[in-house]
């Protein structure tokens, strides 16, 4: 565990409190979005206030976080990646919560043959903040698998956007109006940009485990030529002392 959380318990705690919170709000925005395509305005936009809701608290909560993690009493080389990671994952749960507003706003016209493949485009982002946090959570125990939870977040990503351009294609092949492609297009590409939110926080998580294994490297170096200077130095002295008492 890093040396942040042996000394901070409860820092630990929040956040994986806030990690849930993220997860929670995949949960939210698919609903939402499968609400919509269905036609059940009400129970939508009672989706849409429960994710406004989250993000304002995750927002809050990223916010204590950070400024705990940065306080000069806590040790500085092992928080400053967790720090950089927290703050890319704020972006994850605002767009999510912008993107249903823009559903309610804007009110799309759904198009019944892109329905299914839509949800699974959002089910495909969600999965992303889900891989995403695993990641995090494993950075934070050292687990060993650490770095392939990380690329399995971008793996989930390059599904995401392979699911977008089917959609997009799909959609741009049908009768409808530009306008109307062009709206649909751009609902596709914010949960894509959902995906590419949580993989960026991941990239943080591969970025900081290369800082540690480059800073053991650092130390490992530095102790091994330190030791053999002092061997060195050890061996002329004890030559010395045995030529003079030879002499």
């Amino acid at each position: 565990m890093p040396v942040l959380f042996r000394n901070d318990e409860a820092l630990k705690v929040q956040v994986n409190d806030y990690l849930d919170l993220l997860v929670h709000g995949g949960v939210l925005f698919r609903s939402g979005l499968s609400l919509y395509l269905q036609d059940r305005p009400d129970e939508f936009h009672g989706r849409l206030n429960e994710l406004s809701a989250l993000a304002q608290q995750a927002g809050e909560m990223q916010r204590a976080m950070v400024g705990r993690i940065r306080e000069p009493a806590l040790i500085a080389r092992s928080r400053d990646p967790l720090a950089r990671c927290l703050e890319r994952t704020d972006k994850i749960v605002r767009l999510m919560s912008t993107t249903l507003l823009e559903y309610a706003v804007e009110q799309p016209e759904p198009v019944l043959e892109g329905n299914a493949l839509l949800v699974e485009l959002a089910e495909s982002s969600k999965l992303v903040v889900d891989a995403m946090a695993s990641a995090l959570r494993a950075h934070l125990t050292e687990a060993s698998d650490e770095t392939d939870r990380a690329n399995a977040v971008r793996q989930a990503r390059e599904e995401t956007c392979a699911l977008g351009e089917r959609y997009k294609r799909m959609i741009f092949r049908l009768d409808l109006r530009l306008s109307h492609k062009n709206q649909l297009r751009h609902f596709a590409d914010a949960m894509e940009s959902i995906a590419s939110a949580a993989a960026e926080a991941a990239d943080r998580v591969i970025a900081s485990r290369g800082s540690r294994s480059v800073s053991f490297g650092r130390w490992a170096f530095g102790w091994t030529s330190a030791s053999w200077l002092a061997l060195t130095i050890l061996a002329v002295v004890v030559g010395t002392v045995v030529t003079l008492t030879a002499g």
